[in-house]
């Protein structure tokens, strides 16, 4: 099992997760985190450090967010590492909680 970030990470980005992953598993794209499931160790750390409450652990996810399962690890294999926290996106606050961004995220 792995952890997945999920839709509501889009247009947010706020990386508290990354300060406590202890073993670097997030990736950066313009307007979306990911972790990487060949890296993530299943510690639970992320989870409750998520602002807007977009991470979920593999069996666990909401329903109609089971396409991040294969985002997460496409983009991870894309996307730079991501190992020191970054101020969240101007609008985080503004788009966190709002459904339908998948329209949104940036690749």
């Amino acid at each position: 099992m792995t952890f997945v970030v999920t839709e509501n990470c889009i247009k947010c980005k706020f990386t508290d997760c990354v300060d406590v992953c202890p073993v670097d598993c997030f990736h950066e794209g313009p307007n979306f985190l990911v972790i990487d499931p060949d890296e993530c160790i299943d510690c639970t750390l992320c989870e409750p450090e998520c602002p807007a409450n977009a991470i979920f652990a593999e069996d666990e996810l909401p329903d109609g967010q089971e396409a991040f399962i294969e985002l997460n690890a496409e983009l991870a294999k894309r996307w730079p590492s991501i190992t020191e926290v970054k101020p969240a996106l101007p609008d985080a606050d503004d788009w966190n909680g709002k459904e339908g961004k998948i329209d949104l995220l940036e690749k």
